[in-house]
């Protein structure tokens, strides 16, 4: 385990978290939201270029749910893709006491075929500002997604105040096919999906339509579907609430509106102590609940824009107007869109990640040490020819049976048994230099003691070509305590002492691991299921960047006979 320092127990906060425990009995008997979505492919112009979408009721992205903590969700999907299988995945929704009703495919569920239909139904917990989104493949690229937005019951009182409130979704977006960039990745020599040609910022961006385009797309800029809009209208004065999260596939992003302070009060559905910027960090997987105040020259309009960091763009920045009311919506700021900041800039993206803990009045105080440790490395291999993401020399591969319904039913034939490396040779390898050893492929799980501490330290190393990338890691089932974030290489003796944070450690459910360094996180193994813990970035994880855990699984009531059918789960009811 890591050592830790003295553990912090605050007051305010205990009584917050029993209230929380006390208070889920009455809230499981909320209102049910029952919900109908037809997935299918629609042709859509979301940056003036016409293509292929995944759409929820023949729309991009789907529609917002919205729910009050307690309630229960309900969604019957039909597939309607022809000929393309999917699975929706309930990003930060933990799943408890319905670990099949997760979404992914081949983890904890056998996906949905075309034609058929599935219903998912789960409980929303926690109040905060979730995502859904395709689970299987690489369909999320294609734009199936969307929030969710969870408000607290009533009686209570969050922590700050505002006048009204907006969603904001960023994405980035490809004119390659899903399928075009799936077979890139998998082929000898690899071939990578690019760069995308866009940003959006609520389903909407702007493409170039002078530059060339596919032979087989067009593309207009007077496409309803893109272009300039704005993206809320303020009073002078007021204050909102603006709940945004990132379902990008690759790019991570600085988010901000020009000559607009951004007060960061809360992260992955729990209260952050504020803290003030002007540009918004935010990683793939990752919600942020920020407040503006309407407090400049009220007689012009200005620009919200989104930035690619991280990674040297070529992607034109995302833009959308932010309106005072008297103006036109779609009255051009009379100003250039913001550039944000250097792109390169690692040191405060990493200084951000360290200025979220958690709000003074709502820490929930992580357990003062961990019963086993997990140290693991990325690296990125090349296996017969094939590039792949390896996790301590693994690359992660799904199997054709679901995890949750192999080890429910006891297939052990289902996945592999050979259990995965704890750690990996910390003082002889080099993360600076890229990966001496090809690794393989497999699909193995961490078997984790129920109701067990367990720490996790992300390392991150140069790519083949010497690149350094940032990953944001996502956990399903589990919100997790983030220790830290250091430089270089992890050392267990000293790192620990000088940097882990036990005393108010935010709690998350998605975390960025930065360039040439390590991210420590604690979380409490008490969900009985199977859950994935990957990269969010869509070709990352497609390439093996992610490993399985279960924790016990022999708790988990009957699975439903839906969730089953493919793989050995054939004829299982």
């Amino acid at each position: 385990m890591l050592p830790a320092p003295r553990p912090l127990i605050v007051a305010a906060a205990v009584i917050c978290f029993c209230l929380g425990s006390a208070l889920l009995p009455s809230l499981a008997e909320g209102k049910v939201h029952h919900h109908t979505w037809n997935i299918s492919y629609v042709h859509k112009s979301r940056d003036c270029f016409e293509k292929l979408a995944v759409t929820v009721n023949g729309e991009a992205p789907g529609p917002t749910i919205r729910a009050t903590q307690g309630d229960t969700i309900v969604v019957t999907v039909h597939n309607k893709l022809e000929t393309e299988n999917t699975a929706i995945h309930w990003h930060g929704i933990r799943q408890i006491d319905t670990p099949w009703a997760d979404g992914v495919a081949g983890v904890t569920q056998c996906p949905i075929h075309p034609g058929e239909t599935f219903t998912y139904r789960f409980v929303v917990d926690r109040a905060g500002t979730y995502l859904y989104h395709a689970h299987y493949g690489m369909q999320r690229v294609a734009g199936l997604n969307g929030m969710i937005v969870v408000s607290v019951p009533d009686g209570f009182v969050e922590p700050f105040t505002y006048d009204k409130q907006h969603t904001v979704l960023l994405e980035d977006w490809w004119h390659k096919s899903v399928y075009d960039q799936a077979t890139g990745l998998s082929a000898k020599p690899l071939v990578f999906v690019g760069e995308p040609q866009s940003l959006l910022i609520n389903g909407r961006g702007i493409f170039n339509c002078s530059k060339p385009v596919p032979a087989t797309g067009t593309c207009n800029t007077s496409s309803p579907d893109c272009g300039l809009r704005s993206l809320f209208t303020v009073v002078p004065g007021k204050t909102y609430l603006l709940r945004i999260g990132s379902l990008t596939s690759l790019s991570s992003l600085s988010f901000e509106i020009e000559g607009h302070s951004l007060t960061v009060v809360e992260a992955d559905g729990h209260y952050v102590r504020p803290f003030v910027v002007r540009n918004l960090f935010i990683y793939s997987g990752e919600t942020y609940s920020v407040l503006v105040k309407a407090d400049q020259d009220p007689r012009r309009n200005y620009w919200a824009t989104s930035h690619i960091v991280g990674r040297n763009p070529t992607t034109p920045s995302g833009k959308a107007i932010v309106s005072y009311a008297g103006n036109d919506p779609q009255m051009t700021p009379p100003t250039a869109p913001t550039t944000g900041p250097p792109w390169n800039n690692t040191a405060i993206r990493v200084e951000q990640s360290r200025a979220i803990v958690a709000h003074p009045g709502y820490v929930v105080p992580a357990p003062a040490r961990a019963d086993r440790t997990l140290i693991l490395l990325n690296t990125q291999n090349n296996i017969d020819g094939h590039i792949k993401w390896t996790i301590n020399g693994v690359s992660l591969h799904f199997p054709a049976t679901p995890y949750l319904v192999s080890m429910k039913h006891g297939l052990t034939a289902a996945y592999d048994q050979r259990p995965p490396l704890d750690s990996y040779d910390l003082m002889g390898y080099n993360i600076s230099a890229p990966a001496p050893t090809n690794g393989t492929i497999g699909s193995p799980v961490y078997r984790l003691a129920f109701d067990s501490v367990v720490d996790v330290v992300l390392q991150n190393s140069n790519m083949l070509d010497n690149r350094r990338e940032t990953h944001p890691w996502h956990l399903h089932g589990h919100d997790f305590w983030v220790l830290g974030h250091g430089d270089g290489k992890f050392n267990p003796a000293a790192d620990a002492w000088r940097l882990l944070n036990v005393k108010d450690a935010i709690m998350k459910n998605t975390v960025p691991l930065h360039p040439d360094g390590w991210t420590a996180i604690r979380f409490h193994a008490n969900n009985p299921g199977v859950w994935l813990f990957h990269c969010h970035v869509e070709a990352h994880v497609f390439m093996g960047m992610g490993v399985v855990f279960e924790e016990g699984v022999d708790r988990v009531r009957r699975l439903p006979s839906s969730i089953m059918g493919c793989g050995h789960s054939k004829g299982l009811h």
